[in-house]
């Protein structure tokens, strides 16, 4: 029987972040030879057993995922991962219980991380199996940020330009205390709305009391940046203020808002990178989104008006030392208008270029994305497929499959603020056509790609190959 290469799964939960960078993966996979299936999460595991037998890339390892992982191998496939939130993290030992689990990392055979850091953290758990390969290769995510990608932007950057003129962008970051549905902040609610023990999906893993002083110190920030928003429109009455929440937040409060400040829009539209490049200026309290700045040469500011050290240093410490830092409205509006009338650009030291280079690696030479595949080729994923399971422990995969597809969709479904809701806010529609213009977008830039197909598979699911 002849050998074929092994199929690349690659789930995507939150497309405005994860979308582009795993598009650029697919095609690079797809042009050496791997078939690719990408699309949402949620309907990729709803398909996953018809799938042939090949490589998971899992974006996180936490205890969620534990049957998931286990049904993966059942079925016959392996499973690579990466961990989405290793660039801004808490200390280890909450770190540990927060995004591992003994349970979940023995089932993953190679871990792709974005730097020197994420191994140094790694090598600390005290449940990582021994021996597991650990490979700093970059990640997708990082390859956007990097000058020769930039480009596959500029058409958006000038649209939002035009459209929005000079504009200051706030990016929030407040899932745990402002959730889109209540299930996924730090605490569920109780029925009489009075403060609940039990944790929800973002406490999981957490203790107690690191759950309960975040979820205050968050909600402080949170009210902090709802008196800032409009008295950033006040005084810069030349700058439209972008609000940009979390894709996993509510936006209720904002447009509420909004709705009193003429100047103020709030939008979730397309990736973050563009409206980076686009923006005189970032504000945010320990984003992700300060560091993507950083790199990107974009001014980024760091509200800390309600500042707890161990919060905003040890657990969100990296955007807001890449970033300047303002613990008032005053010293935040002077920072500001140095920024927005050029005095100022990106806060730029010896130290921030040093935490960069120990955090993010591939920054130059090869990509990221094709890092990751040349590990997928070393391990023989290339060439075969991961060995069949026996057919009743198949059996037993394929019969999970299809119990938890169907509990799934019955929770998607059921009334009041639902899984479809959250799904759709999280990965809308989106069709062949706006994939391949995508490919195209790339193709163009780097030379590559004229090859690739892009067909449906399932719904909000993609076959992607050469």
């Amino acid at each position: 029987m002849k050998n074929q290469a092994s199929t690349l799964i690659i789930p995507v939960e939150n497309q405005v972040r994860e979308l582009d960078a795993k598009i650029l993966l697919s095609c690079i996979a797809a042009e050496r030879g791997f078939p690719v299936i990408m699309g949402s999460r949620a309907f990729t595991h709803f398909h996953v057993a018809s799938v042939p037998r090949g490589i998971y890339l899992a974006k996180s390892m936490r205890s969620l995922s534990n049957l998931m992982f286990k049904i993966l191998r059942q079925l016959g496939h392996e499973i690579v991962a990466w961990e989405e939130e290793a660039l801004v993290h808490p200390p280890s030992d909450t770190y540990f219980s927060l995004r591992l689990s003994p349970e979940t990392i023995k089932n993953v055979s190679h871990v792709f991380a974005w730097g020197q850091e994420n191994v140094d953290l790694l090598h600390q758990y005290p449940a990582l199996p021994e021996n597991m390969p650990i490979h700093v290769t970059g990640n997708p995510r990082g390859d956007m940020l990097r000058s020769e990608i930039r480009p596959y932007f500029d058409t958006e950057v000038e649209r939002l330009r035009s459209l929005y003129g000079d504009f200051i962008l706030i990016n929030t970051n407040f899932t745990e205390v402002n959730p889109y549905i209540p299930n996924v902040g730090l605490f569920l609610p109780s029925k009489d709305n009075s403060p609940s023990a039990r944790l929800g999906q973002a406490g999981i893993g957490m203790s107690k009391e690191f759950a309960e002083g975040l979820r205050d110190h968050k909600q402080a920030i949170l009210e902090d940046f709802k008196q800032l928003i409009p008295m950033l429109e006040q005084a810069f009455p030349e700058c439209t203020i972008i609000v940009r929440p979390h894709p996993s937040e509510s936006y209720q409060i904002y447009h509420q808002i909004a709705a009193k400040c003429p100047r103020v829009v709030i939008t979730n539209q397309g990736n973050v990178i563009p409206w980076l490049l686009a923006a005189k200026a970032m504000i945010h309290n320990g984003c992700t989104t300060g560091l993507e700045a950083y790199v990107l040469g974009v001014p980024a500011i760091s509200y800390l008006a309600t500042l707890n050290k161990y919060y905003d240093y040890d657990f969100q410490g990296l955007p807001t030392k890449l970033s300047y830092q303002c613990f008032n409205f005053q010293e935040l509006a002077e920072t500001l208008s140095r920024i927005v009338t050029g005095e100022l650009g990106v806060a730029e030291s010896q130290d921030r270029q040093d935490l960069m280079d120990y955090y993010l690696a591939a920054r130059d030479g090869p990509l990221a994305c094709e890092r990751i595949v040349d590990i997928l080729e070393e391990s023989g994923y290339g060439k075969k497929q991961p060995p069949a399971k026996p057919l009743g422990t198949y059996l037993q995969g394929w019969l999970f499959t299809k119990l938890k597809a169907s509990l799934t969709s019955l929770y998607m479904r059921r009334p009041g603020p639902n899984r479809l809701a959250y799904h759709n806010h999280r990965f809308p529609e989106i069709s062949v056509e706006e994939i391949e213009q995508k490919i195209t977008r790339f193709g163009e830039l780097l030379k590559r790609f004229d090859k690739i197909k892009v067909e449906p598979y399932a719904k909000h699911v993609f076959r992607i190959s050469a």
